[in-house]
């Protein structure tokens, strides 16, 4: 039956509320997936950069000593051509850890803001999720 209208907007601000936090929460273990993954890439081109004569030439003993602009140079372009294959190392490992803790179906439908008889429940392996009858084929993806 539907809800009234100042529950169905209590509601929605509910579910809109936790639809947020899954999101962030999705966003945030992306952004540590993909800063651990990629950190080879990252200081790489950082090196070559920072003692590159041409961008920031430092004054640090490792870049007068160690890195001239030629090295400097092939330190960037490696950083560059070892990012593609650890993009798709990041979003691998990304995708298998939720799916594995069904982040994705943690997002709720506002049908539940709508009508009652929608309940709270368990899937599988402990993950929350909220669904009209609780339907366990339901998969984010296959």
């Amino acid at each position: 039956e539907p809800r009234s209208p100042w529950c169905c907007l209590a509601w929605t601000l509910v579910i809109g509320t936790m639809n947020s936090l899954v999101f962030l929460l999705n966003l945030l273990l992306m952004f540590v997936i993909f800063t651990v993954v990629l950190l080879p890439t990252i200081v790489v081109v950082y090196f070559g950069f920072q003692c590159h004569s041409q961008v920031l030439h430092s004054s640090a003993r490792y870049c007068k000593s160690i890195l001239d602009d030629n090295s400097s140079s092939a330190l960037i372009i490696l950083g560059f051509v070892i990012m593609s294959p650890l993009l798709v190392v990041a979003m691998a490992i990304y995708c298998s850890l939720a799916r594995r803790l069904q982040l994705l179906v943690c997002f709720q439908p506002y049908s539940l803001a709508l009508y009652k008889g929608g309940r709270w429940c368990q899937r599988g392996e402990g993950a929350p999720c909220c669904a009209r009858g609780c339907n366990t084929q339901l998969k984010a993806w296959v």
